[in-house]
């Protein structure tokens, strides 16, 4: 049976250059599905599948609902709810082995929106002029594994360069479809374990050691994305453990960082019953594209992590305020858990004589931490710094000790 790619565009804007791409599949052998997700005009030179009279319908509303919402916002918004529900249904009921989007800002951030509700290992390609690197990322990717292709020239037209970013991506998609693979079961007992620069040789020792005790580390760099796209991957059974090594994304969101694992971070493997291991590790900074520190923040102490990002040591009251945010996230967990503390510093710069030493701080997110934190949840302090090998090998073994009881 052909394998089938599911392509979305506005065709009102994009129609002939989505039918060089559809007839481009088409060559290669892959069955396609051609969704409209324009709202006001007509396809151009192309006729889809799915009209946009019925793409439009699968979240309550409707074509003229969307014509009539009030602005181009409000529009785009329910067209995106309503492709997010019928790509679902194409992959539940097996007529979607790929996906493909072609758009410009509106067209991107819906085809890409629509995308993201396919599982990692599902190929998933966006194809836009916004792709350029100075655009924020994160309507484009989310926690999925996107492909994502800068068009190079706007998707008006099939001229020379456009038509070889089409071949392209074409050929791209017909590599994955036929020689990629999905998201298998696990047949391991794999453990997730977050990280960072800061941590990352802690974390590789922990990774050693977990593997010379039967289990394989799944490392996750917890830039914002890594946190949640971790839990996600975790509330499908692909963990049968968290070492959250590295939760600075607990942090970002009460400054304004561009670390921010969201509202329900440091929650979902709680909610699951998962067994996990939770560090304090780099809470005490925020991160910053650099140029971009705000006033209320500049006088605080702060490391160049990179020509790119600027780390801002968090002040002793926020340290004190996530031991209460750490505790509030933890107690209602339904699995077991543990917390392990090192006192010589939670990141590189956390060293004595170093820029974000502040033994005082740190300790007062301990003394909070351990006053609301539930009684049945131990705290185990190490003498040790948060990338110090030996204190990634010590929270291996109480990982593994806590699992295994």
């Amino acid at each position: 049976m052909k394998k089938t790619v599911v392509l979305i565009g506005t065709l009102d804007t994009k129609g002939p250059e989505m039918a060089y791409l559809r007839d481009r599949l088409q060559e290669l052998g892959l069955s396609t599905v051609v969704i409209d997700s324009g709202i006001l005009g007509e396809p151009l030179d192309i006729v889809p599948d799915i009209p946009h009279e019925k793409s439009a319908t699968y979240a309550g509303s409707n074509l003229d609902a969307m014509r009539s919402a009030g602005s181009r916002g409000k529009a785009v918004a329910l067209m995106r709810e309503s492709l997010r529900n019928l790509m679902l249904e194409l992959y539940q009921s097996g007529n979607l082995h790929a996906a493909v989007s072609m758009g410009g800002a509106e067209g991107a951030v819906m085809g890409a929106a629509a995308m993201m509700v396919l599982p990692v290992g599902v190929p998933k390609v966006l194809v836009s002029p916004i792709a350029s690197g100075y655009h924020f990322f994160e309507p484009l990717v989310g926690t999925r594994d996107m492909m994502i292709v800068h068009s190079v020239v706007d998707i008006l037209g099939l001229n020379p360069i456009a038509c070889s970013v089409f071949d392209n991506v074409a050929a791209a998609l017909y590599g994955m479809v036929t020689h990629g693979r999905g998201l298998a079961e696990p047949k391991g007992r794999n453990v997730a374990i977050t990280m960072l620069g800061n941590t990352t040789t802690a974390v590789m020792a922990a990774k050693t050691r977990l593997e010379s005790a039967g289990y394989e580390a799944v490392i996750f760099h917890s830039n914002g994305v890594g946190g949640p796209a971790m839990e996600e991957l975790a509330a499908q059974n692909q963990f049968v453990g968290v070492v959250d090594f590295t939760t600075n994304e607990v942090y970002d969101p009460l400054v304004g960082g561009i670390h921010d694992g969201g509202p329900e971070r440091l929650e979902v493997v709680g909610r699951l019953g998962l067994p996990q291991v939770v560090v304090p590790g780099c809470i005490d900074f925020s991160v910053w594209n650099a140029g971009t520190v705000p006033a209320a923040l500049r006088d605080r102490p702060m490391y160049d992590h990179n020509p790119e990002y600027v780390l801002v040591r968090a002040s002793s009251d926020e340290m004190a305020e996530l031991g209460r945010i750490f505790a509030r996230k933890l107690n209602p967990a339904k699995g077991p858990v543990k917390m392990a503390v090192p006192t010589q510093g939670l990141s590189i710069p956390n060293v004595p004589g170093g820029v974000f030493w502040d033994p005082d701080a740190d300790a007062r997110f301990v003394g909070e931490l351990k006053q609301h934190l539930r009684t049945d949840i131990p705290v185990e302090l190490y003498e040790c710094h948060v990338n110090d090998p030996l204190f990634g090998e010590a929270v291996a073994d109480l990982f593994i000790q806590l699992i295994e009881s």
